[in-house]
């Protein structure tokens, strides 16, 4: 009998769960399953609105409410007891910021949801990119008063360019500006105004104005917006679209972190991108080369059959040592392992570079869970962002707002997959001096021999 994974090693914990919800029934399978990510400036709100719809859609037992609350009295931030749902670190704690993400189980009348709580703090960047690459949609927050700050602009674009077609958008803190509509009308514009210029189409964003402190049209009413004749935050979650799952693709899990249990061996934990995953499953790691067999396959405490797209899982591996898988490495099967890269060939935009981007230029890549370093030895063609036609062949730099063809080595092997036929691990983000500077998607791959 292998041993529970989460029971034998707690530190899981601080990456898939803690707050226990109700077991799946047949009422859960019938309901459609989304990867919600909550993204936003730092101070927005987003921990404390996460922490609001759990507690107030009862996800969150009073018991468990009860003892944060203590604590964060305690630790004399009161108002901190429903961030406290999902940032439970002790340094987060301290700091008042989230630093990793966190993981949680909810639902609504017709869908049913896996939370991702994303950092807002720009030194935590990596943390976001990796949970929006993750997510089937996401929840903007901005706070009523402060309105637009770098973040929001920030993981606006990492989601629009990650892939998120379905994004709600939360003006929060309404107490805090008493209600006003004319405030909150006035924000929604200039926010679908931010979003429509970086390519979202106003179909795909819905805009609810509600207070997560005080629990204003999140789950129980409207409250003091009374002039609001929209849905409730919960209600417009309802309203989200599955996507297809794509269960018929190749096998493919970016590892985002790996334990190694007393008792149980190596689990690497990370989500189901595409195909399935059984226990007796022999699988690859790359871009090592590992292979092994799946022993046992969890998710939130509990031990699966089969693991699909979508599912937040750890799984431990016979064969697999600790140091054979790390962050980063991708899981397949042996008959189509996933594809490490010489080179690649992308479409990238420049976000905000100071001065220039040229040939040579060696900045970070966050790819899937991976982050490293990656040489542009070839810009091939710059092109018209709008348009898509050629503007210029072969230029020698691009800047901030141009939009190019490059040609990327990576300096270290990595998984890389073309975007048409994985976009989970064909798109990604330029980091250097600590902000995004541009981010794009892979066209093809010339696989390593």
């Amino acid at each position: 009998m292998v041993p529970n994974i989460y029971s034998a090693f707690s530190h899981v914990y601080k990456t898939f769960g803690g707050i226990k919800v109700k077991k799946e029934g047949m009422a859960m399978a019938e309901k459609k399953h989304l990867n919600l990510i909550f993204i936003g400036h730092v101070d927005h709100g987003k921990s404390t609105l996460v922490g609001r719809l759990l507690y107030d859609s009862g996800a969150l037992s009073e018991q468990e409410y009860r003892r944060l609350e203590a604590e964060a009295k305690e630790l004399g931030k009161g108002t901190f007891v429903f961030a406290y749902v999902m940032d439970r670190l002790k340094e987060e704690r301290k700091r008042g910021l989230t630093i990793d993400l966190a993981y949680k189980k909810f639902e609504g009348k017709k869908n049913a949801f896996t939370i991702i709580d994303a950092p807002g703090h720009k030194d935590f960047i990596k943390n976001m990119i990796t949970g929006t690459s993750q997510a089937d949609a996401a929840v903007l927050v901005v706070a009523a008063k402060e309105g637009i700050k770098p973040q929001t602009k920030e993981h606006a674009f990492l989601a629009q360019v990650m892939g998120i077609k379905q994004m709600i958008v939360a003006i929060n803190k309404m107490d805090e500006v008493n209600y006003d509509k004319g405030r909150f009308e006035t924000l929604r514009n200039e926010v679908k105004k931010l979003l429509t210029t970086i390519g979202y189409k106003e179909d795909q964003l819905k805009f609810i104005p509600v207070s997560a402190w005080k629990g204003d049209n999140v789950v129980k009413g409207k409250g003091a917006l009374e002039w609001w004749d929209g849905p409730t935050l919960i209600e417009a979650l309802d309203e989200l679209q599955a996507p297809p799952l794509p269960t018929d693709k190749p096998l493919r899990i970016p590892v985002q972190d790996v334990y190694n249990i007393k008792g149980v061996g190596t689990v690497p934990v990370g989500r189901v991108e595409t195909g399935v995953l059984k226990p007796g499953d022999k699988v690859i790691i790359m871009p090592v080369g590992k292979t092994g067999e799946v022993k046992s396959i969890e998710m939130h405490h509990q031990a699966l059959q089969q693991a699909i797209p979508g599912d937040n899982i750890g799984f431990n591996i016979r064969g697999i040592g600790k140091d054979d898988i790390q962050r980063g490495d991708v899981v397949g099967h042996p008959d189509n392992p996933p594809t490490v890269a010489e080179e690649f060939v992308a479409q990238i935009v420049v976000l905000n570079h100071p001065t220039a981007i040229t040939v040579n230029y060696t900045p970070v890549f966050h790819i899937h869970t991976a982050q490293l370093s990656c040489k542009i030895v070839e810009i091939q063609k710059k092109i018209d962002p709008k348009t898509g036609q050629v503007v210029e062949e072969n230029p020698k730099f691009i800047k901030t707002g141009d939009a190019a063809v490059v040609k990327v080595k990576p300096l270290k092997p990595v998984v890389v997959e073309e975007y048409k036929k994985f976009p989970q691990l064909g798109r990604f983000a330029i980091r250097d001096m600590g902000q995004t500077v541009a981010a794009g998607m892979v066209i093809s791959v010339t696989p390593k021999k």
